[in-house]
């Protein structure tokens, strides 16, 4: 391990031969941070981290305080960073609560500076959170999710794979995967073509995801209807099935039309 004589390295913490730690950097006691990772001057990786490989921690960073929940009650628990995730200045990562005892990020995600992720989060792979978004407890995010700078999210909301979320949003209700969301209140405005085309989808699975959104929010009122009829009417796919189930399990309800 390369450690700066200057870093604050707890001898029982887990710290990878090829981890990099740097002054004033501070990794307390039940910390598990892997091969190739970076710590930057001045972050704190407080007990209960797990780091995973070739990440890196930029300066002044805090990873798994605790939360911020008056509900918690000092349970063990715990926040897991995958492979080749990078945490910007200043970012704020608090572990999970007796809900789910994890905060969890996934592999080769972005995390800009003055990001907040609250208690029970999930984060999937892939995942980009521009600067100064703050992400309520009990979230889910699933892979391949943009979100641009200064957005914020209430609690429970879940945010659907490959889907893209405009500057300064305000996230009251679920995101369905595949789309764009602008406005305020925060409502649909279209299927996220360009990223599907740049993680290489094809045309037909791009064409049946907008087909399937304008039934559900341009030719039906009643989401009932809509997937009624997108059950009735589109082959089966992934893409479909993941749209259905979904709007289905949204029991909160889901961002409408503007």
């Amino acid at each position: 391990m390369a450690q700066n004589k200057m870093a604050n390295i707890h001898p029982n913490a887990k710290v990878a031969e090829s981890a990099v730690v740097e002054a004033f950097a501070t990794v307390e006691e039940d910390v598990v941070i892997g091969e190739g990772t970076w710590i930057g001057p001045n972050a704190v990786v407080m007990n209960g981290a797990r780091i995973g490989k070739n990440c890196k921690v930029f300066p002044g960073a805090v990873v798994s305080a605790e939360p911020q929940d008056l509900k918690y009650q000092g349970e063990e628990s715990i926040v897991t960073i995958g492979d080749n995730t990078t945490i910007r200045e200043c970012v704020t990562v608090n572990k999970g609560t007796s809900d789910r005892m994890e905060t969890k990020i996934g592999n080769n995600c972005l995390l800009m500076a003055y990001v907040h992720v609250a208690h029970d989060t999930f984060i999937g792979d892939n995942v980009i959170v521009a600067v100064g978004v703050a992400l309520a407890g009990h979230m889910d995010i699933e892979d391949y999710v943009i979100i641009e700078g200064m957005a914020g999210a209430q609690q429970f909301v879940k945010i659907g794979a490959h889907s893209f979320i405009a500057a300064y949003s305000q996230i009251r209700k679920n995101v369905p995967p595949f789309i764009k969301c602008a406005r305020e209140p925060l409502s649909y405005t279209g299927v996220n073509t360009i990223g599907l085309r740049r993680r290489g989808w094809d045309d037909e699975a791009i064409r049946e995801i907008e087909n399937i959104y304008r039934t559900l929010y341009v030719h039906n009122k009643n989401i009932l209807n809509a997937l009624n009829q997108i059950e009735e009417e589109y082959p089966d796919s992934p893409h479909k099935r993941k749209i259905v189930d979904f709007i289905k399990n949204s029991e909160n309800g889901i961002v409408k039309r503007p």
